[in-house]
């Protein structure tokens, strides 16, 4: 990875009317790097992204991929690749075909275009599948050939906007790895995400965006240790659902349920002996916890600490 970036953002401000939605957010990306920009909607990621991708001029504030203004510069824009949310291929064409398409698309030679169809088979591992029709694909797969027809170009600065959106996990490890192999070929990686398991494991910086401020930038284990210290997540799993004296009881212990599921959390800087203790309290209380675990804080913790903020802002 070299130290000069290949996108640079300085100050970048955007309004629409009176409402802002960027304010003056820096941000810096290196080849061979992934990225993941987090934030939960109308943070301002969609916006900065279009701007990015030159599809509308900054209020204020610069953007640079390669030294050159994407809005501006035709160059720029040709350095990039975006791997849009939703599957932007032709069903009735097999993966070859597809790829073959927007390699013309994206201006590349006929005499290079077997080629780089070729190298873009093998970094997002679908040669097994080059002549299968698109809409015959597992999402996995579609998800794959999505990425392979946005580096048909072999752009610098590739972005992809919810890449895991409607795979399982083997098709979220298999993009993973395909995320990586880009990474590995110097490529660099901005990710848009709601996947934060994806962009812990994945990312080497994360960007947290909140109403168009970026308010927190850095290595997702080294933030995730910053923000909680020693404290660990504590996990319950209950055999039984409790009754409403039940959960007053799980509150009274700090436990929160996680969604609609039948799991309860808490941070404690105890650990596993506090997990210890915990067991023994619900049992004698008449709450039969099937499962504790004990395990390190994640970007979820960390992403629910940063939309706390947000409501007591």
């Amino acid at each position: 990875m070299t130290d000069r970036p290949i996108l640079n953002v300085w100050r970048a401000e955007h309004q629409y009317g009176t409402r802002k939605v960027l304010r003056g957010i820096d941000l810096a990306l290196r080849p061979g790097e992934i990225y993941a920009l987090l934030g939960p909607n109308g943070a301002g990621k969609s916006t900065l992204v279009g701007a990015i991708c030159g599809r509308l001029k900054l209020s204020g504030g610069e953007i640079a991929i390669d030294g050159k203004n994407p809005f501006t510069n035709a160059s720029a824009r040709a350095l990039l690749g975006l791997v849009p949310q939703e599957i932007a291929l032709y069903g009735h064409l097999t993966v070859r075909e597809n790829l073959e398409t927007f390699g013309r698309l994206a201006g590349v030679k006929a005499k290079a275009l077997r080629e780089a169809v070729q190298r873009a088979l093998l970094l997002t591992r679908t040669v097994d599948r080059e002549h299968v029709p698109v809409k015959h694909l597992s999402g996995g797969y579609r998800r794959r050939v999505n990425i392979g027809a946005a580096i048909m170009h072999r752009p610098a600065l590739l972005i992809l906007d919810e890449p895991t959106v409607g795979v399982d996990q083997d098709a979220r490890e298999a993009l993973d790895a395909v995320i990586r192999n880009l990474r590995d070929t110097g490529v660099a990686v901005l990710i848009v995400t709601h996947d934060l398991e994806q962009a812990g494991g994945l990312a080497d910086r994360v960007g947290f965006l909140r109403e168009g401020r970026k308010i927190m930038e850095g290595a997702p284990r080294a933030l995730i240790e910053q923000a909680f210290g020693q404290e660990m997540e504590i996990l319950v799993h209950l055999t039984l659902e409790p009754d409403s004296a039940g959960e007053i009881l799980m509150a009274g212990e700090g436990l929160e349920r996680q969604g609609r599921t039948s799991l309860w959390s808490k941070l404690d800087p105890g650990g596993y002996a506090a997990a210890g203790r915990l067991d023994t309290r619900l049992r004698k209380a008449g709450l039969e916890p099937r499962e504790i675990r004990v395990r390190q804080p994640s970007l979820q913790n960390l992403f629910a600490l940063v939309a706390d903020w947000s409501r007591a802002a």
